[in-house]
């Protein structure tokens, strides 16, 4: 589990096919590894990956195809940044919304426009997503917790404030950017009890 809120960015180091699938080695030397341990998960960029190596700067994660088809990781090259966050501990504050770093679809930039000392970005999202986007609620976009502004259709925008977009890779977007989203866990299960029938003999 993790809080959307960025520690550090970080590096692609390389991309290794293995197999039909990936080997990710990320440069993170600004993310505190020494209390990093195998097995354990790191998001990058939005998406919950698995520590198999790792040194004092580096460490690496293996990229299922499932993974592969469904982010942009499939399209990342050796240079590319990557926003990382170290998962979720019990007892540290909870600064942004319950990320689980699996990724819902993944997003397109339409607009990037200023607005005062902040960029206005506006998204778009598969149709079959836009239910789970609520105006003022939350939304994870390449790892990073976001409030919703404004919802219209199959697209949505967020304001990105000067700390965000230097602590992030969101500075790097671009019109046609495509990034990794994940809606709101609370909305997912919302929709899956009300779905549910009620038990037989159970009171509704």
């Amino acid at each position: 589990m993790f809080t959307g809120i960025i520690q550090t960015v970080g590096r692609v180091r390389s991309v290794e096919q293995k197999a039909g699938d990936v080997e990710l080695s990320i440069e993170a030397a600004q993310l505190g590894l020494e209390n990093v341990s195998i097995g354990d998960s790191i998001c990058v960029s939005g998406c919950c990956l698995t520590v198999t190596q790792k040194s004092e700067s580096t460490f690496c994660a293996d990229v299922s195809r499932e993974t592969l088809a469904v982010t942009t990781i499939g399209a990342w090259q050796a240079g590319q940044r990557v926003n990382l966050e170290k998962a979720l501990l019990a007892g540290q504050p909870l600064g942004g919304h319950y990320v689980t770093g699996h990724i819902d679809a993944v997003g397109k930039v339409v607009s990037i426009r200023s607005d005062a000392r902040s960029h206005r970005i506006q998204f778009e999202v598969p149709a079959a997503l836009s239910r789970y986007v609520a105006r003022k609620g939350s939304i994870c976009i390449d790892g990073t917790s976001l409030t919703v502004n404004e919802v219209e259709g199959s697209r949505f925008d967020v304001n990105l404030i000067p700390h965000t977009l230097a602590a992030t890779i969101s500075n790097d977007y671009r019109i046609g950017t495509l990034v990794n989203l994940e809606v709101d866990i609370i909305a997912r299960y919302l929709e899956r009890l009300i779905r549910l029938e009620p038990a037989p003999g159970a009171s509704v």
